[in-house]
């Protein structure tokens, strides 16, 4: 089931559907689907998520400011217009070295 609230063609900028939060992270949903789903982010500088892993691969897509990702023990600087698919079931982590956007894309197989 598709819980997406775009029922029609709607031209987004996904920097203008998430703000900043001092000190913090946020996060908006944009769709979520049974078999994957897209969501935003904004990251304060220094703020980022701890080293986890999922079950499927995901793809960030920083559309704003500066991030340090990690990816099996490997550090990966990205920037604005850049991307980098994360591997299911390896390790990652992430930290803003700007203030930074992304769109987290996750495909479940």
């Amino acid at each position: 089931m598709n819980i997406n609230p775009f029922q029609t063609a709607t031209l987004l900028n996904f920097n203008d559907l998430i703000e900043y939060a001092a000190g913090g992270v946020v996060s908006k949903q944009v769709i979520k689907a049974e078999k994957g789903n897209v969501t935003l982010f904004a990251f304060d500088t220094g703020q980022g998520l701890s080293e986890h892993s999922a079950p499927y691969d995901a793809l960030v897509q920083v559309t704003e400011g500066t991030a340090a990702i990690f990816i099996g023990g490997k550090s990966f600087e990205l920037k604005a217009c850049e991307s980098i698919i994360m591997p299911a079931n390896i390790p990652h982590a992430l930290k803003a070295t700007t203030a930074f956007k992304m769109i987290l894309t996750m495909i479940r197989a």
